[in-house]
């Protein structure tokens, strides 16, 4: 600080130093310098000399920002401003010193690219695999720096992994596996600083990334393990030493390992046959295999051990089992052989002579004890016979794969006779089917033995004989005799009788032949009516002859008819029917009159009573049968016999006894309709009174009676049966354990009391008792309420009342209020809404106003007292509560809730349905009363040059609900007209279901058709369609605006025809209701950030469509002549006015284009500004479709027709669209000011709109910015 001295001044500069915020923007201000002077003159600053970062306003000292700051420049950390304070012809200079405040706008930078590691897989969980570090050049929290994984590929792998957030050290949380789980992992680090803020009221954060690739290292921690089991070979027998049989083969299953493998042969079934490759495992012949020796099978036990030692320091190993299997060879010829039975297993020998014998003229097989084998295992022996008496015999098995037992068989016995020839020799050859040079012979010799060939033979094969039953023992029924062909059996046959069951009755004599009775008491036709048997005649060897004879026993009438049963026993209740069948056979022979059976009754006292049928036996009763009728004391008995036919006759007789069952058919009757008693209360097994009943059936079984109260008793009383000389008693008495009280419910008690014999008959009769008062209780209060009262209204007369009872005849009760509290808001609180009167009438207190809205419910506390109490208490024993609900009646209007909603609707979209605007309303009533319906019924519309006109209804809303509140969707009834600029002056009005109502009125902007944009890209419909959303999304990205397509549609230009070109037509809308121009849209997409993404899309041009020329065939318009040609002139004049007018129109916008990129950084440039619709860089004033320069004048020339005041607007929109970026956290919609600030000169207009875009122009603008509206809404 200096001072300039003088006799009466002083000047002074203070403070010297100032620390200010580094993301200062440009223009903005750092600081005011502080300067005094004694006499109060005006000051002048200036900083001394030029200053690269900061400019000073003369007369208020205020120090702006010309060029942006960075304080993690160290030059700039700590700058030293020269200024000078002058005050009238003093001066004062200073050199201030100036300190950045830091601001977070450097994001962490990792120390390394990548971070790459190799770890084995069997590293220890808790093992810090690296670090990875980030610096950042701010200080503070926003140059703190923490580190977190955000990814991890594969996924599954997030788990075994952590980070330290302080240092960065990556650790090991999970087990890895090489062969279960990845070998690879990718992990995604983020480094995030804690975040600042400066200058801006907005705490900035950024991060960073880096990927870790770390890759898992395979340990020998597995054992090896054999592929392709269970392992099966085969080798031939007999195959030369060396051949190879078969291979083996493991893996490490350490994969990234792969040790190699040696292979050995730990133990075989058969050993020293087989060896085995230690490098390549594969098993060969090391000796002769003879199968017939060894077997079918030998099993080798094999071990793979891995080469290097793992890491336990062995060397790992596993063991497989490999069957072979020996395949057999045709090596052997078929032999014969003899077997015996000598020690535990046959022994056969081979031979080649074996004899048999046969009987003459028999069939079957003939023993001789052959047997053929072929040792190898698959084989085919066929056998033939040889020799002169071949075709006699055969042999069997003809062909055998196994070993066999050989038979032969008698093909023809006619030609075995003994008498003819007495010996037969035979050849039997066996051959090998594979190879028929291997065959055997073997000579079988077979004696032929004489045979006994004939039997005797009866001249009948069946004799049919008769004998009367009873005839006298050896009566002779016939002679029968046989004869045998055999001279050996000549006069020698002998007979017997078959089977020996016959033998009882008949017999025969063996050497004559002659059959005769055996005994006669036995032979009873009755018994047995024929006879069977086989008479049987045997030669000198046994050989039987047999004839069949029928005995037929003559009947006699010997045999009286018999009763099925030894007597019959019926019984049949009385009044009812009965009918039994009486059965009695006749043993003699049926169908003749010996044993046609006739039934009939005895006489007898009852006999007339009852009917038989003399042919069926069928027993019934004649008439009704009634016991008390009939003097019945015991049973009925009646004789019934059964006479034969035959001569003489025979008879039986069977008695019926008749059992007349009494019926249950009297009920029980009471002695008196009704009874009635008193008793006192309180006292316990009191004698009540007693009842009388009696039941007219005879037996004590059903007259028999018993006593029970049924009903009405409540458990109080009980009764007991006893016997009179005629009839029951039952006495009724209070329950020992029941105290009857006269204040209970029960003064009275109706009883119900039963009579039931053992049947279940009943009678029921009524009996009251009553129970005599004693006066000693309390009154009690009964349930009453809850009661309703609308709010609002005055009654006079009581809304309700409190109900109590005293079980005292004699009572006075009398009501008192014990409290009274009203529920507002869930809460209870003391009111006085209500008066309680003595009778317990509660009415409504005419001073207090009852109001649902308030209060919803009241609660009344009442207490009674009984003034003609003489014992004991004599009020209640608690109190009681009383609830009375206000009822909601219609008094509240719908209040709609406010919105600071901006609605906008796009005309040209717009159709029925679309929804546009919504609001919300709700009532403070209950129930229906709350039901609200909106509806609209005013449309107006605003337009831009303030009129307002009422229109027809272009809107309707449809109502829903949330919770409790109502919402209303304002939605298009028709289309809207796309012409119109302004907003439409919706009324939506909200009615409740009472008729009460309230409306607002919405503001909806609208979007006309001078916002629409046409977009032309290098792709068909389908492609454009197929990409649209990538289209929009990257179209929003560079306007920072809600894009709504309109239309895609293919370009019908002659020009484009030949490629496919696309127009898209699209609105692009901001959220307060601002749209964008083709111009504004053109610049914002035309940034190298944008313009390249969407070139890629297919983005040709932003605009109206370059119009072309068409051609015109003159020859079709010959006929039309001089009129025809003057039209066409008039058409290609007017096409060349409105292509001149197009080509100014793009130089205008490379002009534009070309500025704007001139003055972006160098980095964003290759050789110069990028030419929008073009990928060309070039610093010549380029035309988008010629590449030609344009002067000044022409540009001038163009602003001054049309284009200026366009672009000069669209400029200021992008202005605010920039503005209302900014303001997307401010909760509510504001109207922001722009400030003053100095335009420079500019000769050009094109340079004074650049100006304007650049610097914020002096008229004062205004842009709405609502964060609540969203694209969704549009």
């Amino acid at each position: 600080m200096g001072v300039i001295t003088g006799t009466k001044s002083q000047l002074v500069i203070s403070p010297i130093l100032y620390e200010f915020c580094e993301d200062i923007p440009e223009g903005g201000v750092a600081f005011t310098i502080g300067a005094s002077d004694t006499e109060h003159r005006k000051l002048s600053y200036a900083i001394n000399g030029l200053h690269a970062f900061f400019s000073v306003n003369s007369s208020t000292g205020v120090v702006t920002v010309k060029m942006a700051l960075d304080r993690e420049n160290k030059d700039q950390e700590v700058m030293s401003l020269p200024v000078t304070v002058s005050a009238g012809p003093n001066t004062e200079n200073e050199d201030l010193t100036l300190i950045l405040a830091d601001a977070n706008d450097n994001q962490p930078i990792f120390l390394s690219s990548s971070y790459d590691v190799q770890i084995p897989e069997n590293t220890t969980v808790g093992t810090s695999l690296f670090r990875a570090q980030a610096t950042d050049d701010d200080s503070g929290p926003a140059g703190s720096v923490r580190y977190s994984i955000d990814e991890v590929t594969p996924s599954d792998g997030f788990n075994l992994f952590t980070m330290v957030p302080t240092t960065g050290d990556v650790k090991l949380t999970g087990s890895l596996n090489y062969t279960g789980l990845s070998t690879f992992y990718r992990l995604k680090i983020k480094a995030a600083d804690a975040g600042g803020q400066c200058y801006y009221n907005e705490t900035k954060f950024f991060s960073s990334f880096v990927f870790s690739f770390i890759t898992v290292l395979d340990v020998p921690d597995l054992d090896p393990q054999f592929i392709s089991l269970p392992y099966v070979a085969t080798v031939e027998e007999n195959s030369p030493v060396e051949t190879s049989v078969f291979k083996v083969t493991a893996l490490d299953q350490d994969t990234g390992i792969n040790d190699h493998i040696i292979y050995t042969i730990e133990n075989s079934t058969i050993p020293g046959l087989f060896k085995i490759s230690s490098g390549t495992g594969v098993i060969s012949v090391t000796s002769e295999i003879d199968r017939e020796k060894i077997g079918d099978t030998v099993t080798l036990t094999v071990k793979a051990t891995e080469s290097k030692l793992d890491i336990h320091g062995q060397q790992a190993s596993t063991l497989a089992d490999v069957q072979i299997n020996i395949i057999d060879i045709n090596d052997e010829k078929p032999e014969f052989y003899k077997c015996g039975d000598s020690g535990e297993e046959p022994s056969c020998v081979i031979t080649t002579h074996f004899t048999g014998e046969v009987l003459e003229h028999s069939l079957g097989s003939i023993p001789i004890n052959m047997t053929i084998k072929d040792l190898d295992k698959f084989s085919q022996t066929k056998l033939t016979l040889e020799g002169a008496d071949k075709e006699i015999f055969s042999v069997e098995p003809q062909v055998t794969t196994a070993d066999s037992i050989v038979q032969l068989l008698v093909k023809k016995p006619e030609m075995l006779d003994f008498e003819e020839k007495q010996q037969m020799v035979l050849e039997v050859v066996a051959v090998d089917s594979d190879k028929p040079s291997f065959f055997s012979t073997a000579t079988v010799t077979i004696n032929i033995k004489d045979a006994n060939d004939n039997s005797p033979k009866f001249p009948k094969d069946t004799y049919k004989l008769t004998v009367n039953e009873s005839s006298e023992v050896s009566t002779t029924v016939a002679i029968i005799t046989a004869e045998d062909l055999d001279t050996m059996d000549q006069g020698k046959i002998t007979y017997k009788l078959l089977p020996d069951s016959i033998l009882p009755y008949f017999d025969v004599e063996p050497s004559t032949g002659v059959i005769y009775v055996k005994n006669k008491t036995l032979l009873d036709r009755e018994v047995r009516s024929l006879y069977s048997a086989t008479l049987q005649a045997s030669d000198t060897d046994g050989n039987p002859g047999t004839t069949l004879l029928e005995i037929t026993v003559a009947d006699i009438n010997d045999q009286a008819p018999v009763f099925n049963r030894d007597s019959y026993l019926v019984f049949v209740e009385e009044g009812a029917n009965f009918e039994i069948k009486i059965e009695a056979t006749d043993g003699d022979e049926p169908n003749t009159p010996n044993s046609q059976i006739v039934y009939a009754i005895m006489p007898s006292k009852y006999s007339d009573n009852f009917t038989i049928n003399s042919h069926t036996g069928v027993l019934r009763n004649n008439g009704v049968l009634d016991s008390e009728a009939l003097g019945l004391d015991e049973n009925i008995k009646l004789n019934v016999t059964a006479t034969d036919k035959g001569s003489p006759p025979l008879d039986d007789v069977v008695t019926v006894t008749i059992t007349v069952e009494d019926v249950n058919d009297n009920d029980p009757q009471f002695e008196a309709p009704f009874y009635n008693f008193s008793v006192k209360e309180g006292e316990k097994g009191a004698f009540v009174g007693s009842v009388f009943a009696e039941d007219l059936d005879r037996t004590t079984f059903f007259n028999r009676i018993s006593f029970s109260i049924i009903d009405g008793s409540f458990g109080s009383f009980i009764i007991r049966t006893y016997a009179e000389k005629r009839g029951y008693r039952g006495d009724i008495t209070v329950d020992p354990d029941i105290e009857l009280d006269y204040e209970s419910s029960h003064k009275t008690f109706t009883l119900r009391v039963e009579a039931a014999d053992l049947d279940l008959k009943k009678a029921i009769v009524t009996v009251e008792v009553n129970v005599l008062d004693v006066n000693d209780e309390r009154p009690e209060f009964r349930p009453s309420g809850p009661f309703t009262v609308k709010e609002n209204t005055t009654i006079s007369e009581a809304v309700g009342n409190f109900i109590a009872l005293d079980k005292d005849g004699n009572h006075s009760l009398v009501y008192e209020l014990e409290s009274m509290k009203c529920r507002c808001s869930n809460n209870l609180t003391s009111c006085d809404w209500f008066i309680l009167s003595p009778l317990g009438e509660i009415r409504q207190n005419p001073e207090a106003t009852v109001d649902y809205e308030q209060c919803d419910q009241v609660v009344v506390e009442a207490q009674v007292v009984d003034k003609f109490t003489e014992k004991g208490e004599n009020n209640s024993v608690t109190s009681e509560h009383l609830e009375i609900n206000i009822e909601d009646i219609n008094d509240n209007a719908p209040e709609f809730i406010p919105s600071d909603s901006v609605f906008v609707v796009v005309s040209e979209s717009a159709s029925k349905g679309t929804s546009v605007a919504s609001v919300r309303a709700t009532d403070r009533d209950t129930g229906i009363h709350r039901q609200i319906d909106f509806k609209v019924t005013k449309v107006q519309f605003h337009n831009t040059n303030n009129n307002t006109n009422t229109i027809r209804t272009l809107f309707e809303v449809v109502t829903t609900q949330q919770m409790d509140i109502y919402v209303g969707i304002i939605q298009t009834t028709e289309g809207l007209d796309i012409s119109l600029k302004g907003k439409y002056l919706v009324t939506v009005t909200s009615t409740d279901t009472g008729g009460l109502s309230s409306s607002t009125i919405l503001d909806i902007f609208t979007i006309d058709e001078s916002f629409k944009v046409e977009l032309q890209f290098t792709k068909s419909v389908t492609q454009v369609e197929e990409s649209l959303e990538a289209i929009i999304w990257s179209l929003t990205v560079a306007t920072k605006t809600s894009v709504e397509v309109v239309a895609i549609r293919p370009d019908t230009d002659e020009a484009t025809r030949a490629s496919e070109v696309t127009i898209v037509e699209a609105y692009f809308v901001f959220s307060n209701g601002t749209a964008l121009t083709s111009n504004e849209v053109e610049r914002m997409v035309s940034l190298p950030e944008h313009y390249p993404v969407l070139v890629e899309l297919g983005l040709m041009y932003i605009g109206k469509a370059l119009a072309i020329a068409y051609v015109v065939d003159p020859l079709k318009y010959i006929l039309l002549g001089i009129v025809a040609g003057l039209i066409i002139v008039l058409a290609v004049l007017t096409t060349s006015l409105m292509c001149t007018r197009r080509n100014y129109r793009r130089k205008l916008k490379a002009a534009k284009a070309m500025k704007s990129v001139s003055m972006g950084t160098s980095d964003n440039l290759k050789s110069g500004p990028v030419v929008p619709g073009t990928n060309k860089y070039t610093m010549e004033g380029a035309n988008p479709v010629l590449n030609l320069n344009f002067d000044t004048a022409a540009m001038i020339l163009d602003l001054d027709e049309e284009s200026s005041d366009v672009d000069k607007a669209s400029l200021n929109s992008l202005d605010y669209s920039e503005e209302m970026s900014r303001m997307d956290s401010k909760p509510n919609m504001q109207i922001i000011q722009e400030e003053d600030a100095e335009l420079p000169e500019n000769n050009e207009p094109l340079g004074a709109a650049l100006a304007q875009w650049i610097k914020k122009k002096d008229n004062p603008k205004m842009s709405f910015d609502n964060p609540a509206f969203s694209t969704t809404d549009l």
